[in-house]
C-alpha cells in the first residue's frame, strides 16, 4: 500500500488546525489511512493509505481535503476545470501533440500555476506526489509520467513529438554534458531505469518550446535548465504524459486540485490533441471528465443494513466531497474532479458509510448459527486426490497467476479464452491459468534429474472466458495429471482415467479429439459424463515438450470436477 511522508506545518496548515497523535489515529479511517508512524524529532507524519483506487490520497494535501471536508461537511469547489460545454481562457498557453507520438507514447497534456515561492516542504511534497502517482497509479511510469517545469522560461505553443534519438540534444537534469536521447537511456541514470519503456522504437517521445528549448524526454528524465524546479520558484507548468488519456485526465486533475489548497492560482492550458478522442480534438485543461452516478437507495440500506433517509445519504456523501441529490428511489452524484473511483453502486454506499460514521453501526450479533462443514466440491476433491495418491501420483500445489508464455504460448493454444489481468505488476503474473497441465509441465521441464517414472497431479481452481455468466469470467475445480516415462503412452492414460472414474462411481465414454495442440493427433480423447465433455486425456504433443524442454514421452489429463459432481 502507498507510504507517504508528510511535514507537520504543511500538513496542519491544509488541514486547517493542529492534531494530536491521538486525534489523528481517530479520524484517519475517514481517508482510508492510519498513522504509521511519527518522526517527532524532524516534526514528520507517516501515513500508510490503505486503498489503491484513491491516488488523490496520495498526497499530504489529499489526505487533508479528505479529512477537513469530512468535519466540515463543505464541498471543496474549484473554479479553473473545464468541461464539455465551456473552456476556460487559456491566455495563449497551449500543448500541441504530434501524430508521430501515436502508438508510442500517444499523449501528453498539462496546466499552469503561479503564486506561492515554494519552500522546502512544498518542493518535497511536489517531488513525493510526483513519485507516488508515476510509480503507484502510473505503473512505474508505463502509463503516467510527470514533468514540473518554470514556467517563466517556456516559450508556448509547447510541442509534444516523437523524434530522432540520435539527432536530439539536450543538457539533462543533473548532468553537465549534451547528450542525444539515446545516450541518455545508456548514461543517466534515468535512463538506465526507465529508458527501456521507450528504447524499442526508432523514434523517442521528446517535450520542447516554441524557441526549440528542451523541457524533458517523457518518461525518463527533464532538462537541466526549464526543468530544474528549484526552492524560491513561484510559477510552474506542470506535464504529464502517456497512453490513455482519462489517466493522464485524472493525474492532472489530482495535482491541481492538490496546488490550488497549497495557495497556487491555477492556469488553464489548451491541448490539441493528435487523434479523436471523446472529448473531441482540443481540450482545455484541467478537465472534468467524470462520468454521473446514481446508487438505488435500497442497494445503499441493504448494504450498510440502516435504513437511511435521502437526506442522510446527501448529507453523508457531501461529507466525502461528494455533490449528491436523491429522489425516492435512486441517489445521484457527481464525481469530485480528483476522482475516478465510481464504478458501482456499492462503491456509492461506501462513502455513505463512511461520511454517517463508522461509529454509528452498531454491532449485530448472529441470529443463526451453523456448523461448519466442508462443501460437496471439497469432499469430493479429497476424494479425488485420495484416489490419485493411492495410484502413486504426487500432490501438487500452483499460483493461479502466471505468464502468456506459461499458459499460452508453450501449450500451442490460442488466448481467446484465456482472462488476462488488465495493469500487471509484471508480465510474470498477466493470466489466470485456463488450465492446470501447464503448471504441471513446469514442474517437468525441471525434473529432468529424477528418476523416472515422473507422475504428478493437482485439484484446483481454473478460469477462463464465459459470455453466459454474468462476470464475463466462469471459474471451475478441475484434477489434472501428467505421468512421463520411457514407454509412457495413450493406453497408461486412458488406464488412468478408467481407474479414476471406476473408484468414483463414474460412467463414461469417450469421444474422438478432433484438433487439440496439446496432444498428438489420434492419441487423445474426450472423456463424456451425461453427455458432457468432462474431460480430455492423450500422449502429450511433441511440440508442447520441446517449448517446455521436456525429453521423455509423456501423457497428460484434465478432469472438470464440477461436471463430475453432477
Amino acid at each position: 500500500m502507498p507510504k507517504i511522508d508528510a511535514q507537520e506545518k504543511l500538513f496542519f496548515s491544509l488541514l486547517g488546525k493542529e492534531m494530536t497523535e491521538e486525534e489523528l489515529i481517530d479520524i484517519f479511517p475517514v481517508a482510508k489511512a492510519e498513522l504509521d508512524g511519527h518522526d517527532v524529532e524532524n516534526k514528520v507524519l507517516k501515513i500508510e493509505l490503505n486503498d489503491t483506487n484513491r491516488p488523490d490520497l496520495w498526497s499530504p494535501a489529499g489526505v487533508a481535503r479528505a479529512l477537513s471536508t469530512y468535519e466540515s461537511g463543505e464541498i471543496p469547489y474549484y473554479d479553473f476545470f473545464s468541461t464539455k460545454d465551456e473552456s476556460k481562457d487559456n491566455e495563449g498557453r497551449v500543448i500541441i501533440d504530434d501524430e508521430s507520438a501515436i502508438g508510442i507514447r500517444d499523449f501528453s497534456i498539462g496546466f499552469a500555476c503561479r503564486g506561492v515561492e515554494v519552500d522546502d516542504d512544498m518542493l518535497k511534497n511536489l517531488i513525493q506526489s510526483q513519485e507516488k502517482l508515476c510509480f503507484n497509479f502510473g505503473r512505474k511510469r508505463k502509463t503516467i509520467a510527470m514533468g514540473i517545469y518554470r514556467s517563466n522560461l517556456i516559450n508556448y505553443p509547447v510541442h509534444y513529438a516523437a523524434v530522432d534519438p540520435d539527432k536530439t540534444k539536450f543538457v539533462p537534469l543533473g548532468m553537465d554534458e549534451e547528450l542525444s536521447l539515446r545516450e541518455i537511456c545508456q548514461k543517466h541514470p534515468k535512463g538506465k531505469e526507465y529508458g527501456y519503456i521507450v528504447s524499442s522504437y526508432d523514434k523517442f517521445p521528446y517535450l520542447y518550446d516554441d524557441k526549440g528549448e528542451a523541457l524533458s524526454f517523457p518518461p525518463v528524465i527533464n532538462s537541466d535548465r526549464i526543468g530544474a524546479v528549484e526552492v524560491g520558484d513561484s510559477e510552474f507548468f506542470i506535464e504529464v504524459s502517456g497512453p490513455i488519456l482519462n489517466d493522464l485526465l485524472l493525474a492532472v486533475n489530482i495535482l491541481a486540485c492538490d496546488l490550488s489548497d497549497m495557495g497556487f492560482e491555477i492556469l488553464p492550458v489548451k491541448v490539441i490533441l493528435n487523434q479523436d478522442t471523446p472529448y473531441g480534438r482540443e481540450i482545455t485543461v484541467p478537465y472534468y471528465f467524470q462520468e454521473p452516478q446514481r446508487a438505488a437507495l435500497k442497494t445503499i440500506r441493504k448494504t450498510l443494513g440502516l435504513d437511511l433517509t435521502k437526506d442522510e445519504c446527501i448529507a453523508a456523501l457531501a461529507k466525502m466531497g461528494v455533490y449528491a441529490v436523491a429522489d425516492d428511489e435512486y441517489v445521484y452524484i457527481e464525481c469530485p474532479e480528483y476522482r475516478n473511483d465510481f464504478l458501482h453502486e456499492v462503491d456509492v454506499a461506501e462513502d455513505v458509510m463512511i461520511g454517517h460514521g463508522l461509529g454509528e453501526f452498531t454491532p449485530v450479533m448472529p441470529s443463526d448459527f451453523t456448523v461448519g462443514r466442508l462443501s460437496p466440491v471439497e469432499e469430493f476433491s479429497r476424494k479425488v486426490k485420495d484416489i490419485m495418491t493411492g495410484l502413486g501420483f504426487q500432490e501438487m500445489m500452483y499460483n493461479y497467476l502466471g505468464s502468456k508464455k506459461e499458459y499460452i504460448d508453450n501449450m500451442h493454444i490460442s488466448p481467446d479464452r484465456a482472462v488476462f489481468i488488465a495493469n500487471p505488476m509484471s508480465e510474470n503474473y498477466e493470466v489466470i491459468r485456463p488450465s492446470i497441465l501447464p503448471c504441471l509441465l513446469e514442474s517437468e521441464s525441471v525434473s529432468g534429474h529424477a528418476v523416472y517414472p515422473h507422475l504428478i497431479f493437482e485439484c484446483g481452481k481454473v478460469t477462463v472466458k464465459d459470455e453466459n455468466d454474468n462476470s464475463g469470467t466462469h471459474t471451475g475445480n478441475s484434477v489434472g495429471f501428467f505421468a512421463s516415462n520411457v514407454s509412457m503412452g495413450y493406453n497408461d492414460a486412458a488406464s488412468y482415467i478408467q481407474t479414476l472414474m471406476y473408484f468414483l462411481r463414474k460412467e463414461y465414454t469417450l469421444a474422438p479429439v478432433e484438433d487439440d495442440p496439446r496432444f498428438i493427433p489420434g492419441r487423445a480423447a474426450y472423456v463424456m459424463y451425461k453427455g458432457e465433455k468432462a474431460g480430455i486425456f492423450g500422449e502429450t504433443h511433441p511440440q508442447v515438450l520441446e517449448s517446455w524442454g521436456c525429453t521423455m514421452p509423456s501423457i497428460m489429463a484434465e478432469l472438470d470436477m464440477d461436471i463430475l459432481l453432477k
